[in-house]
Formats: C-alpha cells, structure tokens, sequence
C-alpha cells in the first residue's frame, strides 16, 4: 500500500479482516487516539518495517479504573488522522465499545507477575484491561509485528509476557521514548497542563535522572537510589508522588542492584491533578565494566 496518503478509516473486525486478508507483513501501532510524535515514532517504525501499517485508535474503557479519566481523555480523530497518514499509516482501525465488546462479552485476560506492582497495585484492574484489549487487536489484526513505545514500560512487559505465554505469533517491538527539548516524556494527557505546569512536569525526569547519575557514582543499594530521586521530588511543591521504583525486567525491587540493563527506574505521580508517568533505564549507556560497589 502508498505511504503519505490519508489512511483509510476501517470501523468493524470484518472490514479490518477483508482489507488485510492478503500476504503482506502487517505492522500494528495500538493506541488511544490524540496521537502525538511519540506515536508518529512508531508508526514511521513499522512503515519502514512492514509493508502494511494499521494504527488502532480505540479509548479502551476496561483499563480504566473508577474516577479516572475516561470521559476527558483527548479525543480528535481527524487530528489523528492527519498525523498518522503524514507517518505512513495506510489504515486506521477505529471500532466502537460495542464492536470491541459485544453485548454478552464475558472474557478477561489477566497477566500474573509482571502485571502486579507499580501501577498494578495503583491501578487495580488496569493491566487486565490493556492485556484484554491488545490480545484482541493483535486476533483481529494478525499483525507480524506489533509497536509499542517504552514510556509504558511496564505496560511493554505485560504485553511481552502475554504474547510469550500464550504464543500468540507476533514479534513486539519496544520504541524508546521521545521527549520535549526540556525532558518531558510526550502523553497524550499532557494536554491536560498548561505551558508553565508542563516546564515544573519536568521534575519527573530530573528525578530519574538523579537515580542515574547516582547510579554511575558507584551507589547500589536501591534504597539509596530511590532517595536520591525522591529528594528532586520533593523541591516540587505541586508533586504527589505515587511510587518511584528500580526494578529489574520481572518488574520487582530488590535491596541491590546489579549491572543487568534491564533495569529499570520508574516513577509515578500526580501533579496540578494529573497523573504522569515516566521511566529510565539506570544505565543509559551499556555498560563495559561492572561498577565499584557491585
């Protein structure tokens, strides 16, 4: 298909099913809409991939929880359309609750392990929700890769251990996160904040940044590390801290760290009433050589 066009809008599984029953490489970019450069950055991925891109905008109601913000969650289709033609999406899957969960729909996935900490103890029910829907993409679409972006890390590995155990033949791409100039990792709630709320936002990834720089000066133990976070935190009036954690690839802490660039600093808080998440890896460069104190 022609890349730079305007995606063809497809709203139910036959359609979706009919238009991509051919053999071409399928790239799937699962979203909730009000796209943004972090989701062109996956999309210009999988055009370059694939030889068919299909973004899914669909506000999915199950991952969110009672009180959040399911009813204000941005939505502009037409903007999304633009940007993700202008990206090189040929399709643009935009079902209904109803076409997602017909009348009578009783399943449930649920991810064990990885799903249970950070935002699974936050968030309860929330990873069920994602896992649910992103299976039920990945069935309608039957992409062979499918691209996810790395701000939701712990949603990546959800999504990568329910593909591993459940076999489900897709290959999951993990895209590093894009940012503003400032630092602040790009969401679509962060059209929530003003300009000047969006500049103190960036507390979040100096904080992360702290982690890492005490991370490189020898420092191990994850209490300390996390302390050193939280205390760039705390110059910030307007932050309410949920968690800020350094786990390793299963998702859990541990007293000390070791050199595995799997691992991970993650942070969670609400600020001017709205809720932002972040992460690094402790390392941002492979490491050559253990660190003193390992």
């Amino acid at each position: 298909m022609t890349a730079g066009k305007t995606p063809h809008i497809l709203t139910t599984v036959a359609e979706i099913r009919a238009v991509l029953a051919g053999p071409e490489r399928v790239g799937l970019v699962p979203t909730m809409g009000y796209l943004h450069e972090g989701h062109a950055t996956l999309i210009r991925q999988a055009r370059a991939e694939c030889d068919v891109v299909v973004v899914s905008v669909f506000v999915n109601p199950r991952q969110f929880g009672q009180g959040e913000d399911l009813g204000r969650y941005p939505r502009d289709l037409e903007r999304d359309l633009a940007l993700a033609g202008a990206a090189g999406a040929d399709l643009l899957f935009h079902p209904d609750v109803a076409a997602m969960y017909p009348d009578g729909y009783a399943t449930n996935v649920s991810v064990g392990g990885v799903s249970a900490p950070l935002e699974g103890q936050s968030r309860p029910g929330h990873f069920d929700g994602v896992a649910t829907v992103v299976l039920k993409l990945l069935n309608i679409v039957g992409p062979e890769r499918a691209y996810f972006g790395e701000k939701d890390w712990q949603q990546l590995a959800v999504v990568r251990r329910m593909v591993r155990d459940l076999n489900v033949p897709v290959e999951v791409v993990g895209v590093p996160t894009i940012r503003e100039a400032s630092g602040l990792a790009l969401s679509s709630r962060n059209s929530y904040l003003t300009p000047e709320q969006q500049a103190r936002a960036v507390v979040l990834s100096r904080a992360l940044r702290a982690v890492q720089a005490a991370a490189a000066g020898g420092e191990r133990d994850t209490a300390r590390l996390r302390q050193a976070g939280l205390d760039v935190l705390a110059r910030e009036p307007e932050v309410q801290p949920d968690y800020l954690a350094v786990v390793g690839g299963d998702m859990q802490e541990r007293e000390r760290v070791e050199n595995d660039p799997m691992t991970r600093v993650l942070v969670a808080a609400r600020m001017f009433g709205v809720r932002l998440i972040d992460n690094m890896p402790l390392w941002p460069e492979p490491l050559e050589t253990e660190g003193e104190g390992a």
